[in-house]
């Protein structure tokens, strides 16, 4: 599997671009900033991208959807309860971003859908808390978690449609059923697995009950 990171904009969100070696067929995972260097870099690896996808709707995970959308002429795609964050810019905060636009997603996620590119294949799991519309992507057993879980942490939860108990939830019941040695690329920061979480995380062990209270 390829597998290109690129931390874009002023958060240094994580924009994932995944491609089939064999097929060399693709996809990127959240265009959030520097949309030309996205581009670029996928032209120097002469992939051919298949689909956009947004893990979720904040303005660090969609800012360059226009550019890349444009570019590659393929369906952009989010969960469908973060439409609302792709109806204004306000909604998004894309504002911030001195963007005053948001493009709506082609189709709209009802999760566990399972789609391809190449010889790979990538299952959609709902994974709520950071936003209404959170998901996670499973290419072949490796996990894209967007903004649910960090190394280390997990997404916030004070934004509107966060929710810590269903974050919580969402991570227990749907990534930690993975084996310890899957990999995690988070939409922020390093590189992880569900064992180190599993076991190190201080948000999913015995003392995360007191980030709950």
């Amino acid at each position: 599997m390829i597998i290109e990171t690129l931390d874009v904009g002023p958060f240094m969100s994580n924009c994932y671009i995944v491609a089939c070696p064999e097929t060399l067929e693709g996809v990127i995972i959240d265009p959030g900033a520097e949309g030309a260097r996205i581009i670029k870099k996928v032209q120097d690896l002469n992939l051919k991208i298949k689909y956009i996808i947004n893990t979720h709707g904040h303005m660090d995970h969609i800012g360059a959807n226009s550019d890349v959308k444009a570019a590659f002429e393929v369906p952009l795609m989010a969960h469908q309860a973060d439409a609302i964050l792709y109806q204004s810019p306000n909604a998004s905060m894309v504002l911030f971003m001195g963007l005053t636009e948001v493009i709506m997603p082609d189709y709209l996620l009802k999760g566990n859908e399972q789609l391809s590119f190449g010889n790979l294949n990538l299952q959609v799991l709902e994974t709520p808390g950071h936003t209404l519309g959170g998901i996670t992507l499973d290419i072949s057993g490796v996990l894209f978690s967007g903004d649910t879980l960090f190394a280390g942490s997990i997404g916030r939860t004070d934004f509107p449609g966060g929710s810590y108990p269903q974050i919580i939830d969402s991570i227990k019941s749907k990534l930690l059923t993975y084996p310890d040695n899957t990999y995690v690329y988070p939409g922020h920061g390093p590189l992880t697995t569900i064992g180190d979480e599993r076991f190190f995380n201080p948000f999913l062990t015995q003392s995360g009950d007191y980030f709950a209270q």
